[in-house]
C-alpha cells in the first residue's frame, strides 16, 4: 500500500491499514501520521456505535446507553481480539454484571429508597455495590468470562441508577448492538474478530483459572 503502515507505529494494529486501503483512503498514510490515522479510526467507530445506540434511545425513550458501555467500545475497537473484547465475555460479563447488581440491589433493601433521596450515607446501597462488585467479578473468573466494563454495570443497577427489570433487558440488548457492529467493522477491517469465543477459549485454554 505504499509509503506507512499502522502496525510499525502503534503496537500491530494493521487492521486499519487494511480497512483504509478497502474504503480506498489508503493515501490517508502518506499524508498523516500512523498514530493520527489510528487515532481518528477509533474516534470515528466510537462516535458511531455509540451515536447510534444513542439515536435509538432518543427514538424509543429507553438506556439504550449508559457509562459502561463506554469502555466496552473502546475494548472492542482499541483491542479487539483481546480475550476479554470476544462477544462471548462482552455479552456474558455484563449479563453476570446485570443479575448481580439487581440481586444485590432487591436482596439488600437498597431497593426501598429511590436513588439520589437520601441525603447522607445510605448502608443498604453500599453493601449492595459492594455484595454486587464482588460477585460480579467471582463469576466472571468461575464462567471465564472477564470482561472489566462489567463491574461498571453491576454497580450501576445495584446503586439504584437504572434497575428496573425492563430497562435491564434494554441494557443487555444494546450491548449485543453493540457486538454487532464490532462484528461488521472489526470484519470489514481484514481481522479476525470471533463472532462468539476467543480463540483461547475454543481451544479449552483457561489461561490459568482451571
Amino acid at each position: 500500500m505504499g509509503g506507512h503502515s499502522i502496525s510499525g507505529s502503534v503496537g500491530g494494529h494493521e487492521h486499519v491499514s487494511v480497512l483504509l486501503a478497502r474504503l480506498r483512503l489508503a493515501w490517508l498514510l502518506e499524508h498523516f501520521s500512523p498514530r493520527v490515522v489510528w487515532s481518528v479510526y477509533v474516534l470515528v467507530n466510537g462516535f458511531l456505535t455509540i451515536a447510534l445506540l444513542a439515536l435509538l434511545a432518543v427514538i424509543t425513550g429507553s438506556p439504550f446507553v449508559f457509562p459502561s458501555l463506554g469502555p466496552t467500545a473502546y475494548l472492542l475497537f482499541i483491542a479487539p481480539l483481546q480475550r476479554n473484547s470476544c462477544p462471548r465475555n462482552t455479552i456474558l460479563g455484563h449479563a453476570i454484571g446485570l443479575v448481580c447488581g439487581y440481586g444485590a440491589y432487591a436482596l439488600t433493601g437498597a431497593a426501598s429508597l429511590p436513588f439520589g433521596i437520601h441525603p447522607g450515607v445510605y448502608w443498604p446501597r453500599i453493601l449492595a455495590a459492594a455484595l454486587s462488585l464482588s460477585f460480579t467479578g467471582a463469576f466472571m473468573v468461575l464462567l471465564r468470562a472477564d470482561h472489566p466494563p462489567a463491574g461498571a454495570t453491576t454497580l450501576i443497577v445495584s446503586l439504584g441508577i437504572i434497575s428496573k427489570p425492563k430497562e435491564l433487558v434494554i441494557i443487555e440488548v444494546a450491548v449485543f448492538l453493540l457486538v454487532a457492529q464490532a462484528v461488521v467493522i472489526n470484519r470489514l477491517a481484514g481481522l479476525p474478530f470471533p463472532l462468539w469465543k476467543h480463540h483461547a477459549l475454543e481451544a479449552g485454554s483457561s489461561e490459568g483459572y482451571d
